[in-house]
């Protein structure tokens, strides 16, 4: 039986194929490539099948005219309320498109379509030449060729390379500043204003591809807010630019943000495009849900990129994110298995593999891409990787620094290299790479955690409180973020503040968690609350027993709440012995203290035999004679 392709399995092959031309034009290489592979994993039969040419003479499928403008800088008063904040990101049943999402506009596609086709043809040996520098890398004389095109094309490929070519002039200046107390936190581009303003000025800024450039300039003069409208309306356009969704995802904060934008995008929440933007953003983030998981697994079936590896490598990165280092790991040997030279996501494939200690696959991994790319920084964080699970510090730190000179944006290496900064106790280099790190993005909590971790082992816990704080509110239900708050509190002297991230930890660990609780039931004991302690050791013991695991693991809990029943009141004497003979009979370290104990509870608990003897016969004396004495006979 044949497979049957519907309207919208068309639309969406017409759309990849015309995104790969288009950005690959355009230079937006990686997005043509992104588009080129999804293309691939599309069924055969779905590929294949062709449509009449004329259904798709716009970029995006026709949408009627709406007054509507999106913004987000000053949305208007009556607006409907946006969803509330949540880390789950499931699509909302209806509407499927939110009031104030940008839509189509009235504009005649076909006819500027037509005008830019006439304009390019005349342009065709400059648009050539220009664009055959650019893949030279020759940008400031790609820029100045195309400085006389009218066309959309010729004038974004000119703003590119000129942007390109700032980018490249700033870095090397900066590197010049190296070592020099006078270096800033990154390079300085001083051209972005400039060119924003050439952007905007020319004719065909509402191009898409322009749209979208304003949108970039504007993200990296901080200019939030006015770059993400940008971006919404270069997607509202042209919605297959995957340039444009992953700048859009840069600059999201955090989950919540994530949610009150999802509205707002042009394509309804079901589309393909803004579930894979939803599962990268968060990603990015490093707060993955099994939401996420489940769109991954829909994207993957059969109706829309079954065999698409870089899907499957956004579901490894989930599972990585929801500590599923097994299926994780099972996943990326399955990319390999497709694809043994793909290096994209190789490093998160060797921290999996770091995680679980996989000392052979690491080696072998190692050895065969670095013959492949030695130059990419993935490899060289995977090589930094195996170094360090050697314990081999400094040549880890060698290759982390080397991934950071090939991309001085890379976070992974810099937060990589404070961790083995912080291995070899030299905290103020871990403290340089994870300022590096959070340079490059605040978004990501391993570097606030990282700095944290190294202002602690220089005893400075105001500081290291602070950056805990900060890493704790970037990924709220965390354990070990809340630990580490309340080690920082313990050292601090402030036991209830302690108690309370304690008690916060608690609430996400493992059922079976018992350090958490053992680190409680300390706290309690050190402000003389001794039944909140036993209470907490009890929950040790609980477990434990549940857990079958052996008496010496959990003696000091038993002997510590014996002795809560035998001194402190407690009160519980027969359960104190019951705790005390188990860990007498041990081979616990606690085993001769616990049989001093013992000998003092039975002691004890003879004594209180013997009172309440003494105490029924007393009782037994006074009601004799409370009794009357019967009168005598006559």
């Amino acid at each position: 039986m044949a497979t049957v392709v519907t309207i919208a399995d068309g639309e969406m092959v017409e759309h990849l194929r015309k995104a790969i031309k288009d950005c690959a034009d355009r230079g937006l290489n990686h997005a043509s490539k992104w588009a080129a592979e999804l293309l691939a994993s599309v069924q055969p039969s779905k590929r294949h099948h062709l449509r009449n040419p004329d259904t798709f003479s716009t970029s995006t499928p026709a949408r009627p005219h709406s007054p509507h403008v999106v913004s987000f800088i000053d949305p208007s008063p009556d607006s409907v309320d946006l969803p509330s904040s949540s880390t789950s990101m499931a699509p909302p049943p209806a509407p499927s498109r939110h009031p104030h999402a940008p839509l189509g506009s009235d504009v005649d596609d076909v006819e500027l379509r037509i005008r830019e086709m006439d304009i390019e043809s005349t342009e065709e040996a400059t648009l050539a030449v220009g664009k055959a520098c650019f893949d030279a890398r020759e940008f400031f004389r790609a820029a100045k060729i195309l400085e006389s095109c009218s066309s959309a094309r010729g004038q974004f490929l000119m703003i590119y390379n000129r942007f390109l070519a700032s980018e490249k002039a700033a870095l090397r200046d900066w590197n010049k500043l190296d070592g020099t107390r006078h270096q800033p936190a990154g390079p300085v581009n001083t051209a972005l204003l400039e060119l924003y303003n050439v952007a905007t000025n020319l004719d065909n800024k509402l191009d898409p591809w322009m749209t979208f450039m304003r949108g970039l300039l504007l993200s990296r003069l901080s200019r939030r807010e006015e770059a993400i409208e940008c971006l919404l309306l270069s997607l509202q356009r042209y919605s297959w630019n995957w340039s444009a969704w992953m700048q859009l995802s840069n600059l999201i904060q955090d989950p919540e943000e994530l949610s009150a934008l999802l509205p707002l995008v042009p394509l309804p929440p079901t589309h393909p495009l803004v579930q894979l933007f939803q599962i990268k953003t968060m990603n990015t983030l490093g707060q993955s849900s099994e939401n996420e998981l489940g769109l991954c697994e829909r994207l993957l079936g059969n109706e829309y990129f079954p065999r698409s590896q870089w899907i499957m490598s956004l579901r490894a990165c989930v599972l990585y994110h929801l500590h599923d280092f097994g299926q994780a790991e099972i996943q990326f040997q399955k990319i390999l298995a497709m694809d043994p030279y793909r290096i994209d996501d190789i490093d998160i494939y060797s921290n999996i593999l770091y995680v679980t200690e996989n000392r052979l696959k690491l080696a072998e991994l190692a050895h065969d891409f670095l013959l492949l790319d030695k130059d990419r920084p993935e490899v060289c964080c995977l090589v930094g990787n195996h170094y360090s699970l050697r314990s081999e510090h400094e040549k880890a730190v060698k290759y982390f620094r080397r991934a950071t000179q090939l991309d001085r944006t890379y976070l992974s290496a810099w937060t990589l290299m404070g961790h083995e900064y912080v291995e070899m106790k030299n905290s103020h280099a871990a403290i340089e790479a994870y300022r590096r790190a959070v340079d490059v993005n605040r978004k990501d909590y391993r570097a606030w955690y990282g700095l944290g971790q190294a202002y602690e082992l220089l005893n400075m816990h105001q500081y290291a409180l602070h950056y805990y704080q900060h890493a704790t509110s970037l990924r709220p239900y965390d354990v070990r973020l809340w630990q580490a708050q309340g080690a920082c509190y313990e050292e601090m002297g402030r036991l209830r503040e302690a108690v309370e991230c304690f008690k916060r930890a608690l609430l996400g660990a493992d059922v079976n968690e018992t350090y958490i609780n053992l680190r409680l039931a300390k706290l309690h004991e050190d402000m003389d609350q001794c039944a909140e302690a036993a209470a907490y050791h009890c929950r040790v013991i609980d477990v434990c027993r549940a857990t079958l695991k052996p008496v010496a693991d959990y003696a000091k809990s038993l002997v510590f709440v014996a002795r809560y029943h035998f001194e402190k009141g407690g009160g519980d004497l027969q359960l104190a012995r019951e705790y005390l003979e188990k860990v007498s009979a041990s081979n616990s370290e606690e085993a001769d203290r616990a049989s001093d104990l013992l000998k003092k509870v039975k002691t004890a608990i003879e004594a209180a035999k013997t009172q309440e003897q003494n105490d029924v016969e007393r009782d037994e004396q006074a009601t004799k004679r409370a009794m009357p004495v019967d009168a005598a006979p006559t």
